[in-house]
């Protein structure tokens, strides 16, 4: 698990540092060009580097090690800051792609020289690309780890950190090549339609990721329970257990990234000793902890099914 954070920490550290040079230099080439796609795209990196910044925040406060007044620990700080970090790109890079372009669209633009705009298009595409690879690297890596694919796992990992950097890297790499077809379209018939369609279709496809990853955060924030697949095999392995009878209630819970609590009414043989149940219930926790990894905490409560309940 410490392993992960350290992986997710250095993944979000190499997509903050691409962001952040990439805004500059698109910055750079749309005020030159005039090109509210560029303009777009500079937003839109720089809200990466704010989100990126929070994403760290979230990395570090969400392993701070338990206390007395936090006895589960400060995982969930870390999905709170993802949160956040999912907001600044829904506010920073959304609304001004959005609201540039509309703009564009409806008042035109004075458009320039735009050799200097394909060229910073091509380098961020190359830069984003590395990060993309980075991120894509350690998907593969935890995906094997539990048999599935990386875009499942992306799709239903707890690690936060990860899914962001992943959906806004390859936002990222959708964005640049639209903001080149606007340029494109401006271009070739000299109209800023084009150009302002572009910068509005990358604010759209910001604020999907942004309300996707902001619908994760919350989830997890909340409370949310373990993929079924994982569940199902915390069954099996209670039920594995020669004193269980039954499983009769199983309920999990993320306490952060990569940490799953455990929590389960069981039915013990009735001939099990109370010495018998204890010791079960030891070899099942360090069982679960073996085959599940993200498994952090473990409550067991005796408890009779109701058809054998006096």
């Amino acid at each position: 698990m410490a392993d992960s954070a350290g992986e997710s920490f250095v993944t979000v550290l190499v997509a903050g540092a691409a962001n952040l040079a990439i805004a500059v230099a698109k910055l750079i080439a749309g005020l030159i060009s005039g090109s509210a796609a560029m303009l777009s795209e500079s937003a839109h990196s720089a809200a990466d580097t704010v989100t990126e910044v929070l994403l760290l925040v979230a990395v570090r406060r969400g392993g701070k090690p338990a206390d007395r007044r936090h006895p589960f620990g400060y995982g969930k700080a870390g999905f709170f800051w993802a949160m956040m970090a999912a907001v600044a790109t829904l506010v920073g890079g959304a609304g001004f792609s959005i609201t540039h372009g509309v703009h564009t669209i409806a008042h035109g633009e004075s458009l320039g020289d735009f050799t200097l705009s394909y060229v910073v298009l091509a380098v961020s595409f190359a830069i984003e690309s590395v990060s993309f690879a980075r991120g894509l690297s350690q998907a593969r890596a935890e995906a094997r780890r539990w048999g599935v694919g990386p875009v499942r796992l992306v799709t239903k990992t707890s690690d936060t950190a990860l899914k962001a950097v992943m959906l806004e890297d390859t936002a990222a790499l959708a964005g640049l090549v639209i903001a080149a077809l606007g340029l494109l379209g401006a271009q070739l018939t000299s109209s800023s339609l084009w150009d302002g369609a572009a910068s509005v279709a990358i604010g759209v496809l910001l604020l999907v990721v942004a309300l996707s990853l902001i619908g994760a955060n919350l989830s997890l924030l909340i409370g949310q329970a373990a993929p079924r697949q994982v569940e199902t095999e915390i069954r099996a392995l209670l039920l594995a257990q020669p004193e269980v009878e039954d499983v009769v209630e199983l309920l999990t819970m993320y306490l952060g990234p990569g940490r799953l609590l455990v929590a389960a009414k069981i039915d013990f043989d009735d001939a099990a000793s109370a010495a018998g149940v204890e010791i079960a219930c030891d070899q099942v926790d360090r069982r679960l902890r073996e085959h599940v990894p993200v498994v952090t905490q473990v409550f067991l409560d005796p408890t009779p099914t109701r058809s054998r309940r006096p």
